[in-house]
């Protein structure tokens, strides 16, 4: 069958059983945009009002579905535009296909209107990348990108194609998905070597991450857990794999974890670290990180191997697989002493509230928590009300607690709550964001309104940049550079103007009841939450220190 290169992209994006996309339209990526309007029944398209958070669409849509999310870019800045959300994905091992349109081939490299090396540009920040500029190629490409960003450790792939490529007519045969790539996987007598550290230690703990989600290996963790009689914690990306009411969950671990999390660490004999890389915001002294246990790392990715804490045993495997293997071999036992150590270190908490205002951040979190059912979906932009969010939802499921964690990106909510409400429309979507974060990506209002989607943004408003005044705070001797903007955005009238509803509230009282009216809506509501600027994220190890220089209150 005799086709355009724009009708192939549509083609292999139906094999890939794609039925939304994202982006924005632009003069190279115009043929396809053109023929997208022949598929409109079959494949959404999702316009952002930018394409950064266009990017940051598909990833949500990812984090929340688990399918691969796709974006469209036109040349140069639309392309550049996606740079962020890609390399957002790719820090947080997210799957996703960006295709962008290059000039036509007969200008690449002459510096025309709006080229640019968009594969050379994202290199560094994609597990792979094409540049297509034969038609003959294209199918190919495209099948092949679905399939790296779903094999393995998941991650971003770009594809980039030239405007007469899109025109050019070539013969398209339909095919089935190629298989994602076979999973590394366990032999056995590794794994009888864990078995056998897990059943002398007398205090271990389960560290875990993202990998745990990308699995699909909760069940298998809660069984190990209980079985084992150990305490689990986890990264930001892990949130929701354990139920927070799991007595054997501690909690978040590292900068800004629980004292029982980082306490148990440091006093364990054996860490069992599973789908996690050791991240600078967990390990903050590397070398001091769970100085006196045994270290066991099992993770997909080898170059995670020793990279950053160097590991007493490690095996190169997928989770889910390695677990189901370990459970059968781990002694069903009782750790009493150890088990009550904890629950002493969990009474230890840094929820103190400070300030004048009356509605403080663990107040808005808990509540908007208890309003609402245990299939909700929470996304994060990047600060102060970031790590309250972690700290204190009450996370029930995989895939319910959407942020930026590697890469800590400021403006990545909103449009990851698109998104999200996108792919998963029976479920209810809550964006927290803070004032600094949400001025970068508030225009995305525009998107949410024309697609009436129910999201419910609670913004922090304590009109600084919240943990960069904390820092300044703490470490800066109060010197606040460029943290306290003075900004006069009136975020109910800003909502308002976009076709939105907008909310404000001073008092838990307040919140709760405009809260309940936002959950009534249809389309989008704002509710601008007053909070102190001296409310601090705690508790806090600082850079470079371990739990004894943690700071409680």
């Amino acid at each position: 069958m005799k086709l355009t290169g724009s009708e192939i992209v549509a083609e292999v994006l139906l094999e890939q059983k794609v039925d939304t996309v994202f982006g924005y339209p632009g003069g190279t990526i115009l043929n396809i945009y053109d023929t997208l309007y022949n598929y409109q029944d079959k494949i959404k398209h999702i316009l952002a009002s930018h394409e950064q958070h266009a990017a940051h669409a598909a990833d949500g849509y990812a984090r929340a579905t688990g399918k691969t999310g796709v974006v469209f870019a036109t040349s140069g800045p639309g392309a550049t535009n996606l740079v962020t959300g890609i390399a957002t994905a790719f820090m947080d091992s997210i799957p996703m296909v960006a295709i962008t349109c290059n000039v036509p081939d007969s200008l690449i490299g002459r510096d025309a209107f709006q080229e640019i090396c968009i594969t050379g540009v994202t290199m560094p920040i994609t597990k792979h990348n094409y540049f297509v500029n034969r038609i003959e190629d294209l199918a190919d490409a495209l099948r092949n990108a679905f399939r790296i960003a779903q094999s393995g450790r998941k991650g971003p792939v770009l594809v980039d194609i030239t405007k007469d490529v899109t025109a050019a007519v070539f013969d398209y045969e339909k095919k089935k998905p190629l298989p994602v790539l076979e999973m590394p996987k366990a032999n056995p007598e590794e794994i009888q070597e864990v078995a056998d550290l897990i059943n002398k230690a007398r205090r271990p703990i389960v560290y875990f991450g993202g990998g745990v989600a990308s699995s699909c290996a909760s069940h298998q963790l809660a069984e190990l857990l209980q079985k084992a009689d150990m305490p689990g914690t986890y990264t930001m990306m892990a949130a929701g794999v354990l139920s927070y009411d799991d007595k054997k969950n501690l909690g978040l671990i590292g900068m800004h974890g629980s004292v029982a999390s980082n306490k148990a660490i440091d006093k364990a004999d054996l860490v069992l670290a599973l789908g996690t890389r050791f991240s600078d915001r967990v390990a903050l002294n590397m070398q001091k990180f769970a100085k006196d246990a045994t270290i066991v790392q099992i993770d997909i990715d080898k170059s995670e191997i020793n990279k950053n804490v160097l590991v007493d045993l490690s095996i190169v495997s997928d989770v889910k697989d390695a677990l189901e293997k370990l459970i059968p071999l781990v002694e069903k036992v009782e750790r009493t002493e150890w088990i009550d150590k904890l629950r002493e270190w969990k009474k230890v908490r840094g929820d103190k509230k400070e300030g004048a205002a009356k509605l403080h951040p663990v107040e808005i979190v808990t509540s908007a928590c208890d309003l609402t059912d245990k299939e909700t979906i929470y996304v994060t932009d990047v600060g102060q009300h970031q790590m309250w969010a972690a700290q204190y939802l009450k996370h029930k499921n995989t895939r319910s607690f959407l942020t930026s964690g590697g890469l800590g990106t400021m403006g990545f909510g909103y449009g990851a709550a698109i998104g999200a409400q996108i792919g998963c429309p029976q479920k209810r979507v809550i964006h927290f964001t803070g004032d600094g974060s949400f001025h970068m990506n508030l225009a995305e209002a525009c998107t949410a309104v024309s697609n009436n989607l129910p999201i419910i943004t609670i913004i922090m408003n304590n009109s600084v940049l919240g943990m960069v005044y904390q820092w300044q705070t703490a470490f800066y001797g109060k010197r606040y550079s460029s943290t306290t903007p003075e900004r006069k955005t009136d975020f109910v009238k800003v909502i308002e103007g976009f076709g939105g509803k907008g909310y404000r509230a001073t008092n838990p009282e307040e919140f709760e009841a405009a809260f309940k009216e936002a959950l009534k809506a249809e389309g989008p509501v704002w509710i601008d939450c007053i909070i102190s600027r001296e409310e601090r994220v705690l508790p806090m190890i600082p850079n470079g220190g371990t739990v004894n220089d943690m700071i409680v209150g």
